[in-house]
């Protein structure tokens, strides 16, 4: 288990240090997660996302909402439908408005298994997309893993390790539509709070584009006390 945590730490230097040669390319995610319960079957999702063209975030090139409800089935599976909307806007436009609106619809299963101390998660999730009028259909396949650094699981105090794959397909025209590679080094602050920074590499067809990640993940319990 010690030789994979050195293995990933020094993947994420090595793609950390890549990043220098490539500064052109380096995009920039702020990102808010929120998981609510509100009964013990169900919780309300909410997702801010300020994407950015550059590292320093001055460069909006989208907006991302997105909420759902999450129904909890089993304690390691989610099934969850929800409405997401994203402004995106063009490099350096001098136009106020986003050049490109989009509403979706999207349904995803989340379903969890644990490897010794690795935790492992699918994600998978079909969006239906109106795209300024064109309907467009994708199905997005995640596999992220999460492993604990200095404590046997991930709780108050733990510093862990988050790496990901996820591949978008498109129902028509370009199949394949886009892959994204992800590692990060998080810290569970407590309970209901943790944090996330690393580095995602973006492929869309054949580019590539590099973006800082950092995000915050804020989830309180809003059932009732008995």
């Amino acid at each position: 288990m010690l030789r994979v945590q050195q293995t990933l730490t020094i993947f994420l230097i090595l793609l950390t240090l890549n990043l220098s040669a490539q500064e052109e390319q380096i995009g920039n995610w702020l990102m808010y997660f929120g998981s609510n319960k509100i009964s013990d079957k169900v919780s309300i999702h909410s997702e801010v996302q300020y994407r950015h063209h550059t590292i320093a975030p001055v460069n909006v090139e989208q907006l991302l909402l997105r909420t759902g409800i999450n129904c909890h089935i089993a304690d390691n599976a989610i099934l969850t439908i929800g409405y997401g909307y994203v402004a995106g806007h063009q490099y350096e436009s001098e136009q106020a408005t986003p050049e490109s609106e989009e509403s979706r619809i999207w349904q995803q299963f989340i379903l969890t298994n644990k490897i010794s101390r690795v935790k492992f998660e699918h994600r998978y999730r079909l969006e239906q997309r109106w795209v300024n009028g064109d309907y467009k259909n994708r199905f997005r396949y995640r596999l992220m893993l999460f492993i604990p650094i200095n404590k046997p699981v991930i709780e108050k105090g733990t510093l862990f390790i988050g790496i990901y794959d996820e591949v978008f397909i498109n129902d028509k025209k370009t199949f394949f539509d886009r892959n994204r590679l992800y590692g990060a080094l998080g810290y569970q602050l407590s309970k209901t709070t943790s944090f996330q920074a690393g580095v995602m590499q973006q492929q869309v067809n054949n580019s590539n584009k590099f973006h800082l990640q950092f995000a915050v993940a804020y989830n309180p319990d809003l059932r009732k006390k008995k």
